[in-house]
């Protein structure tokens, strides 16, 4: 009995140990706080280094992104009556009134319903582009200003278009969607499906 109630008190000091500055989080190890610091900072210094080659949606931590990703590869772990790709998609009470779109958080409906608006409130200073999204709009301004705002988070491979990522991103996944209609090859490129067409044709790419 005392020796559980030993462990039990240090239990406490250890989750104790360690404090955040700026809320009531407490870890037990300095790691979780260094980790757990970063959401702060990702509110004052926009330091969120994993980006989706989708949609650019930007977080800080690799996990995020990977359960992130699940919205656009359609994975579903988690089942009811129905299957979703979050828990939190089990129930979507934000319902667009002038179609059948339904989500789980009201920043997807109020993107949703640009669709139907055609408003484009995020606008480029420096050219016409206007878009629905932030995020199109700095990876936008990527062009102008030279960044690469498309990043791997596998490696950390940076890019400054979408496209690029996303046949970057087919090294990791082995992805091969270009299939020859007369041979059991295929490629992550379409360029190298044009060469081995050629093969067959006889033709020069």
């Amino acid at each position: 009995m005392e020796g559980q109630r030993a462990e039990d008190v240090l239990g406490a000091a250890l989750a104790a140990s360690h404090k955040c500055d700026h809320c009531r989080y407490r870890a037990a190890y300095k790691y979780h706080l260094a980790r757990h610091m970063r959401k702060h900072m990702d509110k004052t210094h926009g330091e969120k280094d994993f980006m989706c080659g989708e949609c650019g949606y930007r977080v800080a931590f690799k996990c995020d992104l990977t359960r992130h990703m699940r919205t656009h590869k359609g994975e579903k772990p988690f089942k009811c009556d129905y299957s979703a790709a979050q828990k939190g998609s089990l129930d979507k009470p934000f319902k667009c009134d002038q179609c059948d779109y339904s989500a789980a958080q009201k920043a997807s409906l109020v993107y949703h319903m640009r669709k139907h608006t055609g408003e484009k409130p995020y606008k480029c200073e420096q050219c016409d582009y206007s878009t629905v999204r932030k995020s199109d709009l700095v990876n936008h301004m990527a062009k102008h200003t030279g960044e690469k705002p498309y990043m791997c988070g596998e490696c950390g491979y940076r890019t400054e278009y979408k496209c690029n990522l996303i046949i970057h991103m087919r090294k990791h996944t082995g992805e091969k969607p270009y299939k020859c209609d007369q041979c059991d090859y295929s490629a992550a490129q379409k360029a190298n499906l044009d060469q081995h067409m050629a093969k067959h044709t006889g033709e020069k790419p």
